[in-house]
């Protein structure tokens, strides 16, 4: 990632990232499958070994579509008191598709923000 000399056009990496583009030249495939990250840019060759996006999407998609469902279950609950079961019926198909949606798009969307923030491993330096 360090090691990238060529020119290319900026690239906004929210829309790179939401489109699942390389966060370089933003043409060639981020993804090779669902949720895995390709071996390089088709388009370019940007190696994405680079790429280590970690738990920060879990994260951000538990937090924002938690709230999103926790808050509407409760809101149901008070003004229509429904049973049980329609909670259920509603609230997991619901989650779950809201979830692998959003997991998706906010992995893109860090890793073309690393890319852009040149984001590393820490490292300490002991020699001094």
């Amino acid at each position: 990632m360090s090691d990238d000399k060529a020119i290319w056009p900026a690239i906004d990496p929210i829309s790179a990232g939401l489109h699942g583009r390389c966060p370089r030249c933003g043409e060639g495939q981020l993804f090779s499958g669902f949720l895995t990250v390709g071996k390089r840019c088709a388009n370019c060759g940007l190696d994405y070994s680079y790429a280590d996006a970690g738990d920060g999407p879990a994260v951000f998609v538990i937090l924002i579509i938690g709230f999103i469902v926790v808050g509407l279950a409760l809101w149901m609950e008070v003004t229509l008191s429904p049973p049980l079961w329609l909670h259920f019926l509603l609230w997991i198909p619901l989650t779950l598709v809201l979830c692998l949606g959003a997991l998706r798009l906010i992995k893109g969307v860090l890793l073309t923000l690393q890319y852009r923030n040149k984001a590393a491993e820490g490292r300490l330096d002991l020699g001094e």
